[in-house]
């Protein structure tokens, strides 16, 4: 960063501070997770809250505020003050949400400023072993042949992975029996007793479960392939349907009205942030990749986003329970 914008920023950051003239942040950072603690959201909420904390001498405090579809935690965000003393952790339900609930408590795009895309994760197609398919281009023969015969588990209705399933059913042009559960836990109990044939779901999950040989793992669904699992192809490499992608991604929001300065000044530390070893790593044991982005990528993400999902549930026909 040159010294005339580092002295422009910084000076935009006191009058941001307010009378007090104090450099923003003066005093601890809520950092609403509308998760539960554990998974993939609390590695990287600590991750980035650590980092900012160091950096800007101020806490950022993890609170974990789960229930409602991630509604609870994500309303709660989007009625604090922006002032910069509230940011919120969003992934890809925060897209999903405003295509598949009639009534929302927010807008998912006019009630926040973005910060930064932080990480990326595809999912994995995987199949119980007594499935006759040993690549993606077999399933869709097997599906096309028996249709509706297959049972694809999701760990709810419109989760990440049920979307990604209808998306590939639609581009596919096949047919599966959707089973859904009320979470990922129940969903793999039957995936690898049988019970279900196949699922679309997190790598972190499924991997160790591949090399004991309890499922088979096809195809990741990102638009290229992950640097967790480089020899297994994209849905769309195996299969040749151009411009299929699906997978989950995680950022960081302000509540709408945030100072541009502070928008700008929490950008920079996490992409900073971001590009360490130390915050690379973890997420990299759970297959999940860091990126960064700026403030107007990200916002451009999150609408492509809501416009691709509420497609997908309509096209589908899907309604939450």
């Amino acid at each position: 960063m040159r010294i005339s914008h580092l002295t422009s920023l910084i000076a935009a950051l006191v009058l941001a501070a307010g009378a007090s003239a104090q450099p923003y942040p003066n005093r601890p950072v809520r950092f609403i997770v509308p998760y539960p603690p554990g998974g993939a959201t609390d590695i990287i909420s600590r991750l980035i809250g650590g980092k900012l904390g160091a950096a800007l001498g101020q806490q950022f405090v993890v609170d974990n505020r789960a229930g409602g579809g991630q509604k609870i935690g994500t309303s709660l965000a989007a009625k604090a003050a922006p002032d910069g003393y509230t940011i919120l952790l969003v992934s890809i339900t925060h897209a999903i949400n405003p295509g598949l609930f009639k009534e929302m408590p927010y807008d998912a795009i006019t009630d926040f400023s973005p910060i930064t895309l932080a990480a990326i994760s595809p999912l994995v197609l995987v199949v119980h072993p007594s499935v006759p398919a040993k690549s993606v281009k077999e399933l869709i023969a097997l599906m096309k042949a028996q249709p509706g015969k297959l049972n694809t588990a999701t760990s709810g209705i419109g989760s990440g992975g049920h979307l990604a399933a209808e998306l590939f059913k639609s581009m596919a042009g096949v047919n599966m029996t959707f089973v859904p559960y009320k979470g990922g836990g129940l969903a793999y109990i039957d995936l690898i007793g049988g019970q279900v044939d196949l699922m679309f779901t997190s790598p972190a999950a499924t991997l160790n479960y591949a090399k004991a040989g309890k499922l088979r793992v096809l195809a990741t669904t990102g638009a290229k392939r992950s640097p967790a699992t480089p020899e297994l192809p994209t849905v769309a490499e195996a299969t040749g349907i151009r411009g299929y992608e699906a997978g989950l991604w995680y950022g960081i929001v302000a509540p709408d009205g945030t100072p541009r300065a502070i928008v700008r000044l929490l950008n920079a530390e996490i992409v900073k942030a971001l590009q360490l070893p130390d915050v690379r790593d973890p997420l990299a044991a759970q297959a999940v990749e860091a990126v960064s982005s700026t403030p107007e990528e990200f916002a451009m993400h999150i609408k492509s986003e809501i416009a691709k999902w509420a497609k997908v549930i309509k096209d589908a026909n899907i309604h939450p329970n």
